[in-house]
């Protein structure tokens, strides 16, 4: 199965058509004010309708309430909603249902004792997002750079999709698909050249490794290497 490459808190129509360009599978636009990521609907609504279908497109909210994920959903059109906070898994059941959109749900990830919380959300998510856990003094739960121990994950058992976050970039996006074994990597502040500023070399090396290193693999098993 190919890697899911993912490239989240795309805020301009340039760095938007870097990563299209460059084959990145999900872009994602964060809808969350205290990031410096944060995306108007309008400039949502427009960098969807660019997108025109050559990624999944994922809206990133963060405790949402349903009268602010109605107006993504409207804005944007996305195809997975990805939900970033404390949401418990009847909150995940209810926007399931009531939006009828696939979920990723983001947990942070410090220690294995933070993987508990795992099967009740798997059984109700589509995929999974580890993310390194933010420290206390943090404002938002996502894109500070921060790596966990990928080692935690290691010989995971579960048969859901996940995708591993924190802290990604281009020259450690091959060890971590290496150590987790992950069906998908998702980087943010990995490609900026400061907090909210992507960066269209840094977008293109990190695909590029990341391709890398699902190449290799498949030479692997094939029994080339």
């Amino acid at each position: 199965m190919s890697l899911i490459v993912k490239i989240c808190g795309l805020s301009t129509r340039e760095t938007l058509d870097v990563a299209l360009d460059a084959g990145a599978d999900m872009v994602g636009f964060v809808f969350f004010p205290p990031s410096p990521r944060h995306l108007s609907l309008e400039t949502a609504r427009d960098l969807g309708k660019l997108t025109n279908r050559r990624a999944s497109k994922v809206a990133l909210t963060v405790d949402a309430d349903d009268a602010t994920l109605a107006n993504i959903v409207e804005a944007l059109q996305p195809d997975i909603l990805q939900l970033h906070g404390s949401e418990s898994v009847a909150r995940l059941r209810d926007i399931k249902q009531k939006f009828g959109l696939p979920v990723m749900k983001a947990i942070a990830v410090a220690t294995p004792a933070d993987l508990a919380s795992l099967p009740g959300y798997a059984a109700v998510a589509d995929r999974i997002l580890f993310d390194a856990r933010a420290p206390k003094e943090a404002t938002r739960p996502g894109g500070l750079g921060a790596v966990f121990d990928w080692h935690v994950l290691e010989n995971l058992d579960s048969k859901l999709p996940f995708m591993v976050s924190g802290g990604l970039h281009a020259g450690n996006v091959a060890d971590a698909v290496r150590v987790t074994c992950a069906g998908g990597v998702d980087v943010s502040s990995g490609v900026e050249s400061s907090p909210g500023h992507k960066d269209p070399e840094m977008i293109r090396a990190f695909i590029r490794a990341a391709r890398a290193v699902e190449n290799d693999a498949a030479l692997t098993a094939a029994g080339v290497r």
